[in-house]
């Protein structure tokens, strides 16, 4: 790769431990130079970062508690300014934040594990969708301006697929939490209001189908192809003519007890 390449991977691993292989696997093969990993459901002392600083990957920002949530971001560059936030007043790891130095370019990142918000989208009787929304507009205040860095970039599981094709039938899935209108325009919002470019749009306009997450209770999801996209990858605008790729790696969600996600990555020419 040139030298003024970059490339970043956003993965809700759905438990770092249990997988630590598949990620090992997958920095092996695809060699970003980044990678967000998101659901580690692992608390920072228990993290496996040695096993992945025998890849390269020697440079952490970890966020993560026991059996639930958590945010961990690999490097194979020093780390920065990190930052790790707490939404809604509740310290549940779902937030962190760096910048990444390239040696030529600094790149401040946002890595988010956003609320799944439960099965019946309405914040009156469902507690957790409540939380969904009210993180999406703290939510509000991550902006796109990169500060002292070069450029900023939000990825993660965002747990919002926000577009008609985006899903695999808008129709059906217009009462399902995840693409109700009030979560879709919501983030649709805070993205523009906030300055970012969804680079995975950028890269693959719609109407193209674009799925990261597959239902563990789909028989065959191959077949099926009941897809979601709610794994996001963001840039400041200065990142989007620089970028040279995305790539959806579809085919990890059928290796060995995989997450339910798969992950995605993004090629700079910086």
């Amino acid at each position: 790769m040139a030298d003024n390449s970059f490339s970043l991977a956003t993965w809700n691993i759905n438990s770092v431990r249990l997988r630590r292989e598949m990620v090992e696997s997958f920095l092996s093969e695809y060699q970003p130079d980044v990678l967000c990993l998101q659901e580690t459901k692992c608390p920072d002392n228990l993290f496996p970062a040695a096993a992945f600083a025998e890849l390269g990957y020697t440079h952490t920002a970890i966020h993560g508690q026991k059996g639930y949530h958590g945010v961990a971001t690999l490097s194979k560059y020093p780390l920065t300014e990190i930052n790790k936030r707490k939404f809604c007043e509740i310290d549940d790891t779902r937030h962190v934040e760096c910048i990444v130095d390239t040696g030529t370019k600094k790149i401040r990142i946002h890595n988010f594990y956003v609320p799944a918000g439960g099965d019946e989208p309405d914040r009156d009787i469902n507690v957790k969708f409540a939380h969904k929304l009210d993180f999406l507009e703290e939510m509000r205040l991550i902006k796109a301006e990169p500060g002292t860095a070069d450029g900023s970039i939000l990825v993660g599981d965002l747990n919002i697929a926000p577009l008609e094709s985006d899903v695999w039938s808008h129709k059906q899935l217009l009462k399902v939490v995840s693409h109700t209108p009030i979560e879709t325009e919501t983030l649709e919002d805070l993205r523009i209001e906030g300055g970012w470019s969804d680079l995975i749009r950028t890269h693959i306009p719609e109407p193209e189908p674009v799925f990261t997450w597959w239902s563990y209770r789909s028989k065959d999801w191959a077949a099926s192809n009941r897809g979601r996209r709610l794994d996001h990858i963001w840039s400041s605008e200065n990142l989007v003519t620089p970028l040279q790729n995305i790539e959806i790696v579809s085919h990890a969600r059928g290796w060995d007890r995989p997450s339910d996600h798969v992950p995605v990555i993004a090629r700079f020419a910086l």
